[in-house]
């Protein structure tokens, strides 16, 4: 038997091996699955490599259905799947279908594929517009999920600096866990550059709530979560390079590091205490052969040496290049930028290097607002050119504009709005009070910034309309007068 079809790179080849067999056999699925020795390959990495390939198994297997680039979205005809959705009742259909057939038990931990399991519901409510609806119950038990699940596998995720693990669910779900580097009350020092600054994981998840305040709904869930080092990575991970980086402390606490590029060793450990450890949980997107993204540079990148500079932080008309060139000369794709750069300006991150988009929405889908780590370091300094893309460009989205206005008001002020959101987190408080603070008033720059523009240009040049439905909103929420008087 070709083990070699077993590995995570591999799943065509062994789709149309499984497709070979009749739909109503159950049993050349388990010798495959047996031959497989745990020296090679564990039953639960098979069972996600082949995941696409078992719903298509379980279903009628006719030519026209039984290739797995059938279930894909690239090759998913839209008398079938929705352009404005990810996955179409069809692929729901299929999941149900193969639920039976993922029940296993490792080790000790019982494996069940749940149809109707948080984290694929959130999957398959991904759209055009944004990751998930307002409303979307799924993305509540999703975070109490992410929050509960027994943990029974843990790997590394390569990193050039920062540790990071990915952890398996009993339910199939996949989180990414940042630890916590550092204290809530503690700012990033002056003098550290902002691409070798800290990772902090109460960042993560304070990032989140803020995008679902903003009505982006950009940045997959986070929660935070006490994780015991030893019982939930230790003893639950098959990575004989993760096992080998336990030590304890002289203060007898469980701690690990992660063999990585740069700074990852024994002086960067982080520790439980003694074996307790709070992180962050980011949810999982689907995977790549299912829901392809691409990765793109960032047009205010910044220089990512100690003395450099970009070019738009030279010229002030940086921005007139950029409209003549594709995809910004059209379409939302500057004006997504923009939405980007206000929510960085807020949180503080002058990381953002690239940004990434779901291949399948095209030039008008949304960017994902990813790893937000680098957040929420200096509540004492506003970094002014995080905001260069408004600045410059002097355009917004009016649904944009309409929601910070809201933020503005004494009644629906940000830092109130985001404490009483972060309340619910398991890790409260998540951001200590100045953060708070600093929010409202890093608002009231953006709405400053716009203001210059408007006088300067016109509202009807600065304020653009944009495919988000602006209805939902209460009515009798109207833009608000610019404020007259600058600080």
């Amino acid at each position: 038997s070709p083990l070699w079809l077993f590995s995570s790179q591999s799943v065509l080849p062994l789709s149309v091996l499984l497709c070979l067999f009749s739909s109503q056999s159950v049993l050349p699925l388990s010798v495959l699955l047996s031959v497989c020795s745990p020296s090679v390959c564990s039953p639960l990495s098979v069972l996600l490599c082949l995941f696409s390939s078992l719903v298509v198994l379980l279903s009628v297997c006719s030519p026209s259905v039984c290739s797995p680039l059938s279930v894909l979205l690239s090759v998913c005809s839209p008398s079938v799947c929705s352009p404005l959705s990810l996955f179409s009742s069809l692929h729901m259909k299929l999941y149900s279908e193969a639920a039976a057939a993922l029940n296993v038990t490792m080790l000790e931990h019982q494996v069940t594929f749940d149809p109707e399991a948080s984290w694929l519901k959130f999957h398959l409510g991904i759209n055009r517009y944004a990751l998930y609806a307002r409303d979307d119950p799924a993305i509540t038990r999703l975070l109490q999920d992410m929050q509960a699940t027994t943990v029974i596998s843990a790997v590394v995720k390569p990193s050039g600096h920062h540790l990071k693990l990915a952890l398996k669910m009993q339910n199939f779900g996949k989180a990414m866990f940042k630890p916590m580097r550092q204290q809530r009350d503690q700012e990033t020092p002056g003098d550290v550059f902002y691409f070798v600054d800290f990772q902090r994981h109460n960042a993560e998840i304070a990032a989140f709530h803020l995008d679902r305040i903003l009505d982006f709904r950009r940045v997959p869930p986070v929660v935070g979560r006490l994780v015991n080092v030893t019982g939930e990575i230790l003893l639950t991970t098959h990575n004989e390079d993760l096992r080998s980086v336990f030590f304890t402390s002289p203060a007898n606490n469980t701690c690990f590091f992660a063999k990585c590029l740069y700074v990852c060793k024994t002086e960067y450990a982080v520790c439980g205490s003694p074996d307790l450890l709070e992180g962050s949980m980011s949810a999982y997107l689907p995977g790549l052969s299912i829901a392809p993204r691409i990765s793109l540079p960032n047009p205010w990148i910044r220089s990512y040496t100690f003395t450099g500079r970009e070019e738009w932080e030279v010229n002030p008309f940086y921005c007139d290049t950029i409209k003549r060139l594709y995809p910004y000369n059209s379409g939302n794709r500057l004006l997504n930028i923009i939405d980007m750069a206000i929510f960085d300006f807020l949180i503080g991150n002058m990381d953002r290097h690239h940004y990434e988009i779901f291949t399948k929405f095209g030039d008008e889908g949304f960017l994902l607002h990813f790893d937000n780590a680098k957040g929420f370091g200096k509540h004492s300094h506003d970094e002014m050119s995080i905001l260069a893309p408004l600045s410059q460009c002097c355009i917004i989205k009016r649904s944009t504009l309409l929601r910070l206005q809201l933020l503005s008001q004494d009644h629906y002020r940000l830092s109130d709005v985001m404490r009483e959101s972060l309340g619910g987190d398991a890790l409260q408080p998540v951001l200590a009070e100045p953060h708070l603070q600093a929010l409202d008033r890093r608002l009231q720059r953006v709405l400053k910034t716009v203001h210059r523009c408007v006088r300067r240009l016109g509202e009807a040049q600065v304020i653009t309309t944009d495919f988000v439905d602006t209805s939902v909103m209460s009515e009798s929420v109207k833009p608000v007068a610019m404020p007259n008087k600058e600080k």
